[in-house]
């Protein structure tokens, strides 16, 4: 069990999703979760999440709104600098719950954020990597990497597995869920040309795609157990269902997505980045 919760993985993994992290935060509250600076006028509708609630958090208001804004930008901004990634990555921490919390408490709640949200609680615990020659280099492993890595591996299966809750209590079943009519519904409602040209050409196909959409999500724990080139096809899988969510219904979970980055040997892209200017520079 301590090999699968706390598994040794290189510090340098956690450097690159620290800048994957942050940057996605840093889009996500001026793009996507930006409805808190919307929030702040309406008081009326405020119904405070269970989070929220055991924080007796009151409504939001203007200054609280765009205070948390410019903690959360200011931080995202330090730590993408490099410049005291753990103390700015503990405010945005902060910070970001906040906001989210305000965010799915005026009648929607994203679980999209999900992942996002356990990524900036957890890589504030990694210490940085000792460059005083005691033998903690750029390139060594601990268990606190590895922790925080899987915290936002697992984070991201249960988006996936959770997400069969409410489609039991809403159809009943999942047998009515997936033999019903909910994707051709969505695809009239809200899809694409290519998703209106699916529905009059090959109405069939989307009872199927159900049961697949289905047995991705019940099966999402398995990822968590696999390595190498079998992790490497899962995590294309599910990238390869947002894309097909995305082109048809214009829904892309990018909060999730960017997260899936967790799964993937991110020490070996700075890597191949310094040979490719070091191979410029040799060549120049």
């Amino acid at each position: 069990m301590r090999a699968l919760l706390f598994p040794a993985l290189p510090l340098a993994r956690v450097q690159v999703m620290r800048v994957i992290v942050y940057a996605m935060v840093a889009l996500d509250v001026l793009t996507l979760s930006s409805d808190v600076l919307s929030h702040a006028r309406n008081p009326g509708y405020y119904a405070p999440v269970l989070f929220a609630r055991w924080l007796h958090l009151p409504a939001v208001t203007p200054l609280v709104a765009y205070t948390l804004l410019a903690l959360i930008l200011g931080g995202c901004a330090v730590a993408l600098a490099g410049r005291r990634p753990r103390a700015a990555g503990a405010v945005v921490a902060v910070a970001f719950t906040l906001w989210m919390l305000y965010s799915n408490s005026y009648g929607y709640v994203a679980h999209d954020h999900l992942a996002l949200m356990v990524a900036v609680a957890v890589l504030p615990t990694v210490p940085l990597p000792r460059t005083d020659g005691r033998g903690d280099g750029p390139d060594a492993s601990s268990e606190a990497a590895g922790w925080a890595l899987r915290a936002i591996q697992i984070a991201v299966v249960c988006t996936y597995f959770f997400s069969v809750i409410p489609k039991i209590l809403y159809s009943g079943s999942l047998a009515a869920w997936g033999n019903s009519a909910i994707l051709t519904w969505a695809s009239i409602r809200r899809g694409s040309v290519v998703a209106h040209w699916l529905v009059e050409t090959m109405p069939w196909i989307f009872v199927p795609a159900q049961w697949a959409g289905l047995a991705l999500e019940l099966l999402s724990p398995v990822v968590l157990l696999l390595r190498g080139r079998a992790l490497y096809v899962a995590v294309a899988l599910y990238l390869g269902f947002h894309l097909a969510t995305l082109v048809l219904l214009g829904i892309h979970f990018l909060p999730t997505v960017v997260c899936w980055a967790a799964f993937l040997p991110l020490e070996r892209l700075p890597v191949a980045l310094r040979r490719r200017v070091s191979g410029r520079s040799r060549r120049r």
